[in-house]
């Protein structure tokens, strides 16, 4: 597809005008894209060598208006607690109860692996205390 035939305007690396960032760029400044649609297109880098093309490729960013955008929302506490009781579940064996600090192949073993294959886990991997581990809320 020819570049004038684009839905939306499109833009080259180091050619992006002033108020269009990514959404990227948009969370490191604390904002969302506020449901809006993006507004351009930034070109990947192998597109910078094809100018008369319009670029589809997945590498391709979108580009948003900072005027639209919104500051990003903040969970509350009850909302944050809710996301901790279910990590605690995805990373808590059931038959050893240690709690590991990723999540464990509960559906395909049923355990964690020191558990599935017979060997004691090293203390770097699971919260040391055989207590319920404390909430890890931000709020």
């Amino acid at each position: 597809m020819s570049r004038s035939e684009a839905t939306l305007p499109e833009h080259d690396r180091g050619a992006i005008p002033e108020g269009l960032l990514t959404r990227r760029q948009l969370r490191e400044q604390g904002l969302s894209p506020g449901g809006h649609d993006p507004v351009a297109v930034l070109r990947c880098k192998y597109c910078s060598y094809r100018p008369d093309q319009s670029c589809n490729h997945p590498t391709r960013g979108w580009l948003y208006d900072t005027t639209l955008a919104r500051p990003k929302r903040v969970p509350t506490l009850a909302q944050e607690w809710a996301l901790d009781r279910a990590m605690a579940a995805r990373s808590t064996c059931p038959q050893c109860q240690r709690r590991y600090f990723y999540c464990l192949p509960l559906r395909t073993q049923g355990c964690c692996d020191p558990c599935h294959r017979g060997y004691e886990p090293s203390p770097d991997t699971y919260f040391p205390s055989t207590a319920p581990a404390p909430h890890r809320l931000a709020a």
